[in-house]
């Protein structure tokens, strides 16, 4: 009873808007001043952050070199980095919309690999690494037509890319620069973070995480609908807040978790990209206010207390879009099954498996949505047990991927990829939590219905304009297990607790 109170409670908090209290120090990110003690530079800014926007642009770089149909080692060098000019391919600099670069090391020379989530994958077979899903993903990317596996229902770009916003840019940000780093024996303030840093441990850490989660500097004093239209690069005016008439990649983009956070804040009903600007900006001004000084214990939990806003608010923007891609799943099922019956006169599979589709796709992201502690910091009393049970339970909703016509998922594709095995798999589960408890048995029974009236769907596809409906729910699908897994179950599992 305990469990289902707290997941009501978390489907609940999901839909209510996300309140900022007012800034304690502005609305823009920096610059803030030199405190680190006994640096003699010509520095007089200590922000710094621009491995996390070289790692920003090689993840959408990335993305479009997957999109466009290049090579293994062409997308593999916007992965693991690259020692000469690395092309940057989005954002692109336009009539419209003129950006300050063209090559990505001249920003950062980075990799993604080297940051991404180092624990094994229960969400995906083989019981990978962060880093070797990622390479695992782009290799088969290669082999398919831009990135697109029709015959298994994968588009890879996005697989990709949600993975990298969770595994590399979410798991960063919130399960280190701004968990163990604000710890007051690691990367202290009141020394530099590395030999030769202008700046201390502390405002490092806290500029790091700042530049995973992608916001604009001035991004706090735009609204939602600026900041979406800048990162769609539709709005020149606003994004050059000094007017020197480019768009700086460092300063003036907005990027990946903090572009999502503007869409679903321009509808009016949350404000999620203030709450999360405004919370970096206010702890990064109680770490300045130190002055090169180690923390106070007081000044350490207002540091994370802004942490702490800035993840939960953070894994509700990665919900928000586990319930967006899982209503495109349904509508786009609901719109080929209807296409099917304008031709044939009659919709396949019954009422009641109609019905137990619907509800999975509803369900599987308000079970995925359940999350607000990460695993090693639980509040006493919770039952560690039932976490994974919902945790079993959200991989089998899900899937592997959507159903195929022959009425597999992907599963076995993606086992036979990995390790050449012809062993047969049950395709409508993910095998690879085995090792975790049960569940009751009604994901199994709404997963087996659910199955049987998604393989009809995609079977109906005929006529003008169906391949295009197929595609748009295989993408809806898989973006539901890429969100879902990108951002809340690989990384952190979480569980509802607002006392954290």
């Amino acid at each position: 009873m305990k469990q289902n109170n707290l997941l009501m409670s978390t489907v609940a908090g999901i839909a209510l808007v996300a309140i900022a209290s007012p800034a304690m120090a502005g609305d823009v990110y920096g610059p803030y001043p030199i405190t680190l003690k006994g640096y003699d530079g010509d520095k007089t800014d200590s922000v710094s952050y621009s491995g996390q926007v070289g790692r920003q642009l090689l993840h959408n770089s990335l993305k479009k070199a997957i999109g466009s149909g290049a090579s293994l080692d062409v997308t593999m060098s916007y992965f693991n980095g690259a020692d000469g000019e690395l092309a940057l391919l989005d954002p692109k600099s336009s009539d419209s919309f003129k950006v300050d670069v063209t090559d990505i090391n001249t920003v950062s020379k980075t990799n993604l690999s080297g940051k991404a989530y180092k624990g094994s994958l229960p969400g995906w077979p083989g019981n990978m690494t962060g880093k070797e899903v990622l390479e695992s993903m782009i290799t088969m990317a290669a082999a398919t037509e831009k990135g697109y596996d029709a015959a298994h229902g994968y588009d890879y770009g996005q697989l990709v890319s949600k993975f990298t916003m969770g595994g590399v840019f979410y798991h960063q940000a919130c399960d280190n620069y701004l968990d163990e780093k604000m710890n007051a024996d690691n990367k202290p303030n009141d020394k530099p973070y590395k030999d030769g840093a202008y700046y201390t441990g502390k405002e490092h850490s806290w500029d790091e995480a700042f530049g995973y989660w992608g916001a604009a500097a001035h991004g706090a004093t735009l609204s939602p609908k600026q900041n979406y239209d800048i990162t769609k690069k539709k709005n020149m005016r606003d994004a050059d807040a000094n007017g020197d008439g480019v768009v700086n990649l460092k300063s003036e983009m907005n990027y990946a978790h903090a572009y999502y956070a503007a869409g679903f804040d321009k509808g009016g009903n949350t404000n999620y990209y203030d709450t999360i600007t405004k919370a970096f900006i206010d702890g990064r001004q109680v770490i300045t206010d130190a002055n090169g000084e180690k923390l106070s214990d007081a000044q350490r939990r207002e540091v994370k207390r802004h942490a702490r806003t800035i993840c939960s608010n953070w894994e509700k923007v990665i919900a928000e879009a586990v319930f967006k891609y899982a209503g495109s799943v349904y509508s786009n099922i609901e719109a080929v099954k209807a296409q099917w019956a304008a031709i044939c006169g009659v919709v396949n599979g019954s009422a009641e498996q109609a019905e137990h589709t619907r509800l999975r796709w509803r369900n599987t992201p308000s079970t995925g949505a359940t999350g607000r502690l990460r695993c090693h910091s639980l509040p006493s009393g919770v039952n560690l047990g039932e976490i994974w049970r919902e945790v079993a339970f959200l991989d089998r909703l899900v899937g592997m991927g959507p159903v195929m016509p022959d009425g597999t998922q992907s599963q076995r594709h993606v086992e036979r990829r990995l390790h050449g095995s012809q062993r047969q798999v049950d395709g409508r589960f993910c095998r690879s939590h085995a090792q975790a408890p049960e569940p009751d048995g009604r994901g199994v029974r709404r997963v087996e219905l659910a199955t049987t009236t998604r393989s009809r769907a995609f079977q109906t596809g005929r006529g003008s304009g169906s391949g295009q409906q197929r595609r748009k729910t295989t993408d809806a699908l898989h973006d539901v297990r890429a969100a879902c897994y990108g951002g809340l179950h690989p990384w952190p599992i979480f569980l509802v607790s607002e006392s954290r």
